[in-house]
């Protein structure tokens, strides 16, 4: 029965055109989480909305929404659905920015990038960027945690590590460098390794992200789950770590320049080339790009290489 139900509204699709109202209600409906936000954010109410989404259901022949007194929850047809149509619909909302090539963008900009990588972006960011798009509205979420683009409602979020999740469009900015880092006192006990061996050997602050414990790697593609007594789910606090001579911490470079300036820390295992960090920003809008999105992943191409080359 549900397969039968997620043909139909796939094949419903192209005939909804006359279905504009019902199709934005139900989008930020799933964007929103409830009716009354949904409403919220269309300015109208949610009763409203609830009919518009009733009259898309009936016309698409499948349950969207299953609706309790205490929950709203998307059923399997509702998520096909949804996946299929917030695209178009982005799609159509960026489009009269892409005929008007000359417009000056506008708007909500919505941007999700990681929390560690924000003190180097976002002073360009507010300074320069901000201060050239006076019409842009600049909601930025901070986060090492890989948002869900289109249901969290992003316009287009910077990612570090590799990322490519199904139908999002990924814009590489750079391959940011990565270092060991050690204490002036660790190195002095336990030295400088220079083999793969001698690397592993060493205790770390190890990146466990959710408890799960990241290997690393090495520049022949192997990799290696390192040992310690310190595990931690942000580069700031390996980087803690690391000043207070708990363990080597392999980070990004950029994140330590000033310590790494200042002898606070050293870098060890140099001429071992460790891969380099892909930092790409991802977005959902496939080829029709707003304009607003566009100049944003310009202007962070160029502050990504600035990044790349501390």
């Amino acid at each position: 029965m549900g397969g039968h139900m997620i043909c139909a509204a796939e094949v419903q699709v192209a005939n909804l055109l006359n279905e504009t109202s019902g199709l934005m209600a139900f989008v930020r409906t799933v964007e929103a989480g409830s009716f009354s936000a949904a409403a919220r954010d269309l300015d109208t109410t949610p009763s409203a909305v609830s009919k518009s989404v009733a009259r898309l259901e009936k016309k698409i022949g499948a349950r969207l929404f299953l609706r309790s007194t205490r929950a709203l929850t998307l059923t399997q047809d509702g998520q096909v659905f949804f996946d299929r149509v917030a695209p178009l619909l982005r799609d159509l909302d960026s489009s009269d920015e892409a005929i008007r090539s000359d417009a000056s963008p506008s708007g909500r900009l919505r941007i999700s990038m990681p929390s560690e990588l924000a003190p180097l972006l976002l002073p360009r960011l507010f300074s320069s960027f901000a201060a050239d798009h006076p019409n842009l509205h600049l909601d930025i979420g901070l986060t090492d945690r890989f948002v869900d683009l289109i249901r969290e409602d992003y316009d287009v979020v910077l990612r570090a590590g590799r990322s490519l999740e199904g139908d999002l469009i990924a814009r590489r900015l750079a391959d940011l460098p990565m270092a060991i880092v050690v204490s002036p006192a660790f190195l002095e006990a336990w030295g400088n390794p220079t083999s793969d061996e001698a690397l592993a050997a060493l205790p770390f602050a190890r990146y466990a992200p959710g408890g799960v414990i990241q290997p690393l790697p090495l520049a022949d593609g192997k990799r290696f789950i390192p040992s310690g007594r310190v595990d931690c789910d942000s580069g700031a606090a390996l980087i803690q770590a690391a000043l207070g001579g708990l363990g080597a911490a392999y980070v990004l470079r950029c994140l330590v320049a000033k310590e790494l300036e200042s002898g606070a820390l050293v870098a060890v295992a140099s001429g071992m080339g460790f891969p380099k960090l892909p930092f790409n920003a991802l977005h959902a809008f496939g080829r029709t790009v707003p304009l607003r999105v566009r100049l944003f992943c310009d202007f962070m191409a160029r502050e990504a290489k600035a990044i790349e080359a501390i």
